[in-house]
């Protein structure tokens, strides 16, 4: 293994009964970045961290942390921190004593953990706060209690399970920002898992998106956000448009692609294609006039047309009955029924794989 993992899951199987949370799933986590398992409720992230936390053990498989095996070793002797979505602050304890909770056992004196509370506080913005009750504390604030609490001990991994999604919008976005400028100051290698789109591809190095206990891609945020692998990734990303296609090979590497009889040759990018689909974001449609420069050009009839102040969003049926969306900064909405030109780039046109999930590699 690489000196430069510092989490490897190997073959992880877990089972509730017919749910199967972690299913022969595998992937290594680098040391210092900051890694989002993204996914629907069930897709298995929570189970698959609290694994990696030692709160749940594997039915089989295994999981070394910096090379050791620590699959049945317990949380306490992990050297991991971990932050909850309700926080789990203890609300007797003001702000400093829930920091200092966790290095009680660390062998510090008093002075030291002192000094260590303070540094912490100050990473987190709540630099003064050490005497003031938690519950006198806003959500944000008592979230990033939670966030030095798990860090004071310098955990190799500290490992968040949706710690934002309590939070009022604004926020939670403000903690996306705080979150990240923590993990990049400190080093630390965090492991997040999040149903939110936005917040993965804001604060993460790279992404698995989990469906039935495996992956189903991970790379870094654009190359996801922009090149999904197989439907489930596209449609769980809004804005991108799925339609059906014909997909053959060609030479050289290439794809012959049919979209309502039209045909042009795509890059495979070294993908099987055979789910018979293609994807392209609604912003990568062109419309009007500007679709004559494109590389497949249609003509389609407006179904409905919407202004949603930053953009207008655009419905539209292709001759073959399939519609997807276009969404243009500003502009007017189009009348319903009106018949127009709409045009794709061969590179803004991604070819699908089936819906196969990956079991391993990373």
């Amino acid at each position: 293994m690489s000196d430069n993992v510092i989490l490897s899951l190997r073959n992880i199987r877990k089972r509730y009964g017919a749910a199967r949370p972690a299913d022969d799933f595998s992937i290594d986590i680098l040391r210092g970045e900051f890694f989002s398992m993204l996914g629907p409720s069930g897709s298995g992230k929570s189970t698959i961290l609290r694994m990696i936390a030692g709160l749940e053990h594997p039915d089989s498989g295994e999981i070394r942390i910096n090379g050791a095996d620590v699959t049945n070793v317990p949380p306490w002797e992990r050297h991991l921190g971990m932050v909850f979505q309700q926080y789990a602050i203890f609300p007797h304890l003001d702000v400093a004593g829930n920091v200092g909770y966790g290095l009680r056992r660390s062998g510090l004196d008093r002075a030291a953990r002192a000094d260590r509370v303070s540094e912490l506080l100050n990473l987190v913005g709540l630099k003064g706060f050490e005497t003031r009750r938690v519950t006198q504390l806003s959500g944000g604030e008592q979230q990033r209690v939670a966030i030095a609490r798990g860090l004071a001990p310098g955990p190799d991994i500290l490992l968040l399970d949706e710690p934002l999604s309590a939070l009022d919008e604004k926020i939670r976005r403000e903690m996306q920002a705080e979150l990240r400028s923590i993990q990049q100051r400190t080093g630390t290698t965090f492991i997040y898992v999040t149903h939110d789109q936005e917040e993965a591809l804001t604060m993460s190095d790279r992404i698995a998106v989990l469906n039935q206990g495996r992956y189903v891609q991970c790379g870094a945020p654009e190359q996801i956000f922009r090149a999904p692998a197989t439907p489930f990734v596209a449609r769980f990303f809004r804005g991108s448009n799925l339609l059906d296609a014909q997909v053959s090979a060609a030479a050289d590497g290439r794809r012959d692609v049919a979209i309502c009889d039209r045909r042009i040759a795509l890059a495979d990018n070294g993908r099987p294609a055979d789910a018979g689909q293609i994807a392209v974001r609604g912003e990568a449609i062109l419309m009007g006039p500007a679709a004559a420069t494109a590389d497949l050009t249609l003509e389609a009839t407006v179904v409905s047309s919407t202004y949603r102040g930053l953009y207008t969003s655009t419905d539209l049926r292709l001759p073959d009955g399939q519609v997807m969306t276009a969404t243009q900064s500003g502009g007017q909405p189009l009348d319903v029924g009106a018949r127009v030109a709409v045009g794709m780039q061969a590179g803004d046109i991604i070819l699908l794989d089936a819906d196969h999930a990956a079991p391993g590699a990373n």
